[in-house]
């Protein structure tokens, strides 16, 4: 495994400066500790989180389109990997690809799934890195030259950035695949408020149990004494941004000692953990052109949840 993770010093930065703005915040990267993977897992089976299993569905009602796409001969780079059950889809479809880079924050998990791939392509090159895919570090080179390389970033993470940090990230990407590269990537649409709410509110609490445990991450990891059954797992749709927006609410006014320094919350008072943008085609097109990309292929479902896009790099952006 070539390892870039962020260390506890990044982590620890990361969360006092967000506990010190307002309002509060933590970066939803963090999310995903070993408990954090596994529990997103269980979201992705359930009834109201409609978004893994209708990219799924599209993946392989398309996935001989989908691998056209790609071409032969491609360096598949996933963003945030997790059980790349989706990607397995894509493999099982590409015409002799050189190599599967999966990149995800979660060590333990990576390695879980990188052994699992492994041994169910045992003629490909499973290179993979653990690493926060929005940072800097360098990928390693399959044994055999690829003809291009494709970021594959499926599960709608792009929605968790905003617009502004959604088109950074995307120059970013274009660097990463080059010139004739593409992009296939998972994007959630807009619809209704319900179907959107229910999604992040499941009616077993694995969401809030999800949230939650980035507060027992800050008291594992870099000492602190919160209390997660004093914060509420809070989740709703802003029509005006566009996007879905997690909290972890104070059920009371308290003080957390977090790394030796006292954080005070007001009943009420919220942490911002996550944003999920919701987008139109014609949105989302607006938002990758001066990245350089061109959308070249949409594919959705019946009911128009969910996109699943191809974008290729053009030689410069504009």
């Amino acid at each position: 495994m070539h390892d870039f993770a962020p260390e506890t010093e990044d982590f620890r930065r990361d969360v006092l400066e967000g506990l010190r703005a307002r309002p509060k915040r933590i970066p939803s990267k963090y999310f995903y500790d070993a408990r954090g993977s596994a529990l997103f897992e269980r979201i992705c089976e359930l009834e109201e989180y409609y978004l893994t299993r209708t990219e799924l569905a599209i993946t392989r009602e398309n996935a001989g389109a989908i691998a056209r796409r790609l071409g032969p001969r491609c360096l598949l780079v996933e963003y945030g990997s997790g059980s790349s059950l989706k990607t397995r889809v894509v493999l099982d479809h590409l015409e002799d690809p050189v190599g599967y880079v999966p990149i995800d924050i979660s060590r333990d998990h990576l390695a879980r799934t990188a052994e699992r791939l492994d041994a169910a392509y045992p003629d490909l090159e499973v290179l993979p890195v653990c690493a926060d895919y929005t940072g800097d570090y360098a990928l390693p080179p399959p044994r055999r030259l690829a003809r291009h390389t494709v970021v594959y970033f499926p599960g709608s993470t792009i929605g968790n950035f905003t617009p502004p940090q959604a088109r950074a990230f995307l120059v970013h990407v274009a660097d990463v695949c080059g010139p004739g590269g593409g992009l296939l990537v998972g994007v959630d649409l807009k619809k209704e408020r319900a179907v959107l709410e229910r999604a992040y509110n499941d009616s077993l609490g694995v969401t809030a149990a999800f949230n939650r445990n980035l507060l027992e991450r800050v008291n594992r990891e870099i000492g602190a004494d919160f209390r997660p059954g004093d914060f509420g797992h809070v989740a709703f749709y802003d029509p005006r941004e566009g996007r879905i927006e997690m909290h972890l609410e104070s059920a009371r006014d308290q003080v957390v000692r977090v790394d030796g320094e006292d954080v005070v919350f007001h009943k009420g008072e919220r942490i911002h953990t996550e944003n999920s943008y919701k987008y139109t085609l014609d949105g989302f097109a607006r938002l990758a052109r001066p990245a350089g990309f061109d959308v070249q292929a949409v594919w959705t479902d019946p009911d128009g949840l969910f996109s699943v896009q191809y974008l290729e790099q053009r030689w410069s952006s504009a």
